[in-house]
């Protein structure tokens, strides 16, 4: 059963979800912690997994797909080699490498691509994004440069606060070792609750790799198993450690959002009632979403925390966050500079502002639907504070405009697709808008522009964006109304033009292995 491993993990949190205030009984319980981590050697080991994850770090790359095709003929599951890749990963990196992360985040949106194809196909999105892992290993010194090593647990008292609270405080402090140890003592008395006190520190600033860091390594414990909790999460931990040094380095202020969240969970009381399950209608949702699209950071913040406080689903207030995101995709003028030779001027792939808005919406969405009800509303809020303010400079309407709309001829379904492959091969963003919204008004099965876009989804290279935020398209997809869910793959579609024409290394070796 694909979710087992982290439906037994969330029970730890489960019970934290029937906490509506800032408290928790680990905050009680953690000063009477004093157990250590297991004592080993200076080097983190993974049992089982030990020889699978050597392989990924000490392949040479260009050996690499050869290697892992051998595994998968040999009886090896993709999910087995995503769990290697992923502790690879963070052993090497430790949260601390721009592509390490990225590699890391793409794993388990890699896996989910795969299940959608053809059996014969379904190891290429996952090589592929452990051939970026491997490769960037390499780059950065392979296993004599290893970031990651064991801790010991904390074992001091913590008072009357959440130790959430205490890990923030450690983590604003840029208090490494305190910070570490807070976490790791977290992690072993209760790791599923660990992870709503993480979410502390995650909260403190907007930036999407924090993020999404933290939702995307949360859902590899279902790969790695939640004995791997405190090695996965960890990294999180570190970027907010990371950040906040660099913070205080450059002399930079504290983010806004840290007064914002706090005056806001006060001034609705958020923590003393319960979350409410008032159903929205298309009308308040598309409110919402343009307040959040169109307003500054505080305005949206509050608007948020207003709809929860009136009581609305919190499904409905995570609905319009990500509408707006979406909003920002279709709006997008495309960079007026070529940022790489793999993000060309007018392109809106890679890290640009919509792409970057979407996958971090969708992460705090995901947060909020598992965490206790501190973190739901705290999620969205600063969902929606981090969401706004960054329509300045974009198109006043989003794509399709109606002058695209005109230029479609085609009056059938495969017509349509058929155009929409030449309009992403031609890397026309504008038509392939306009044909995917075209087909999406006829009232035809989504299943074959999944297709057609995955297909490109998995042999471009993406800039390090591209199974993320395929990953995030299908969910919102799914999570979203009739009446808007369309824009979403509008907008995938966009992206998948603008992403045209950059082959994801080592993609051919695979297809060529695998006989596909």
């Amino acid at each position: 059963m694909r979710d087992r491993n982290r439906r037994e993990f969330l029970a730890d949190v489960g019970s934290g979800m029937l906490i509506g205030s800032v408290g928790s009984s680990l905050a009680l319980e953690l000063g009477l912690v004093r157990a250590s981590a297991a004592e080993g050697p200076e080097r983190l080991l993974f049992g089982a997994l030990e020889p699978l994850v050597g392989l990924m770090q000490e392949t040479p790359v260009n050996k690499l797909v050869p290697a892992l095709v051998e595994k998968i003929q040999a009886g090896t599951e993709l999910r087995t080699l995503v769990a290697a890749g992923a502790l690879a990963n963070c052993r090497t990196f430790g949260g601390q490498d721009y592509t390490g992360y990225h590699a890391l985040m793409a794993l388990a949106p890699a896996y989910e691509m795969a299940c959608e194809l053809p059996e014969a196909q379904r190891p290429l999105p996952v090589l592929k994004v452990l051939y970026r892992n491997t490769n960037r290993i390499h780059e950065k010194g392979g296993r004599k440069n290893e970031v990651l090593h064991p801790v010991q647990a904390g074992n001091g008292p913590i008072d009357n606060r959440a130790a959430g609270e205490v890990l923030r405080e450690k983590t604003r402090k840029a208090d490494w070792d305190g910070a570490e140890r807070t976490f790791a003592a977290l992690v072993k008395d209760r790791p599923g609750e660990a992870f709503n006190h993480l979410q502390y520190a995650v909260q403190d600033e907007v930036d999407v790799h924090r993020v999404v860091l933290s939702w995307r390594a949360w859902v590899l414990l279902d790969f790695a198993g939640k004995e791997q909790a405190q090695t996965l999460l960890r990294q999180s931990v570190r970027y907010c450690l990371d950040s906040e040094k660099e913070r205080i380095d450059r002399k930079r202020p504290e983010p806004g959002v840290r007064a914002v969240l706090p005056k806001l969970l006060d001034q609705y009381k958020l923590l003393s009632r319960p979350l409410g399950n008032r159903q929205a209608d298309d009308a308040w949702v598309e409110k919402l979403s343009q307040t959040i699209y169109a307003s500054g950071r505080d305005q949206a913040a509050d608007a948020a925390a207003a709809a929860l406080a009136e009581g609305m689903a919190s499904e409905a207030v995570g609905e319009a966050i990500s509408l707006a995101a979406n909003k920002l995709v279709l709006c997008d003028p495309g960079r007026k500079a070529a940022a790489s030779p793999a993000k060309p001027a007018g392109s809106v792939h890679g890290d640009s502002v919509g792409v970057h808005a979407s996958d971090a919406a969708n992460a705090w969405r995901n947060i909020a639907r598992v965490s206790n009800q501190r973190n739901t509303v705290a999620s969205l809020i600063v969902g929606a504070y981090h969401t706004a303010g960054q329509s300045g400079g974009l198109n006043k309407q989003p794509n399709p405009l109606p002058e695209h709309l005109e230029k479609i001829m085609a009056k059938n379904a495969q017509a349509l697709l058929r155009e929409t492959e030449a309009a992403i091969k031609a890397k026309d963003q504008a038509l392939a808008c306009a044909l995917v919204y075209r087909y999406g008004e006829m009232d035809q099965p989504v299943r074959p522009v999944f297709d057609l876009l995955l297909r490109y989804g998995v042999s471009e290279d993406g800039a390090l964006h591209a199974e993320k935020y395929y990953r995030t398209v299908t969910e919102e997809f799914a999570a979203t109304r009739p009446a808007f869910r369309w824009r979403q793959l509008v907008a995938l579609a966009r992206v998948t033009a603008s992403e045209y024409g950059q082959p994801a290394p080592g993609y051919a070796d695979a297809c060529r292995l695998l006989k596909v």
